[in-house]
């Protein structure tokens, strides 16, 4: 089991704020998962449902959506969550398919609100901790474009350097791949998003991959208040 903490540093920049833990183990590998596919068609037939009518303003009187709008806003950034919820309950568009374990996030983040980063537990190095941007910080993205951590923005670091920050996402070195069977996903939750809709995240991606890994081992499940 990884050993994660908060530094001072973000707990005196964003007090209120907390970090979810959900970390797996013997994670079967496979391309692909029927159960998976139906929960998906059945997440996008309820956000249809509950959102019907929805305007960009009604979906920011959400209490979890308003609390990312306000962090966004501070970096002059739109909480991309919403935008795919937009997109799925309003346009039509379907949930993506990339891999098992990636989708099994997804499919939850888009019905609790809460923003979650998966990361290959093989590919962190030495001492992983949840901290804020620093002057001097760079992120490689996924695609390879190299950014300059914004200051104060919430983030995960390692032996590597940064991993992951909220308005980046997550760097090139540690994503889920087809081949991962351990895993780390972190939600990040800035003050006003309640302890438990952050709980109901954690629960329901470790339900969607005992959908397709009955081996699956819950190395921990947990909230770091900040």
């Amino acid at each position: 089991m990884l050993s994660i903490s908060a530094t001072n540093e973000l707990q005196s920049t964003h007090p209120g704020a907390l970090i979810g833990l959900l970390e797996l183990s013997n994670v079967t590998v496979m391309p692909m998962s029927p159960q998976l596919d139906e929960q998906k068609r059945e997440t996008e037939k309820r956000l249809r449902h509950r959102y019907l009518g929805f305007t960009r303003q009604d979906f920011l009187s959400i209490p979890v959506i308003s609390a990312y709008d306000q962090y966004y806003r501070k970096f002059n950034k739109t909480y991309h969550v919403l935008q795919q919820v937009e997109s799925i309950a309003l346009k039509g568009k379907n949930l993506p398919d990339v891999s098992p374990l990636v989708d099994s996030n997804f499919i939850a983040e888009v019905d609790t609100l809460v923003l979650t980063a998966g990361h290959d537990v093989a590919k962190l190095r030495g001492v992983v901790s949840m901290d804020v941007g620093r002057a001097g910080d760079q992120l490689t993205q996924m695609n390879g474009t190299p950014k300059a951590v914004l200051a104060n923005d919430m983030l995960m670091r390692d032996a590597h350097g940064v991993s992951c920050t909220i308005i980046y996402g997550q760097d090139n070195l540690s994503p889920i791949t087809p081949d991962t069977t351990h895993v780390l996903y972190v939600a990040y939750a800035p003050a006003g998003v309640p302890p438990e809709q952050v709980n109901a995240q954690l629960q329901r991606i470790k339900e969607n991959v005992l959908l397709f890994s009955t081996t699956t081992v819950v190395e921990q499940q947990q909230l770091l208040f900040i």
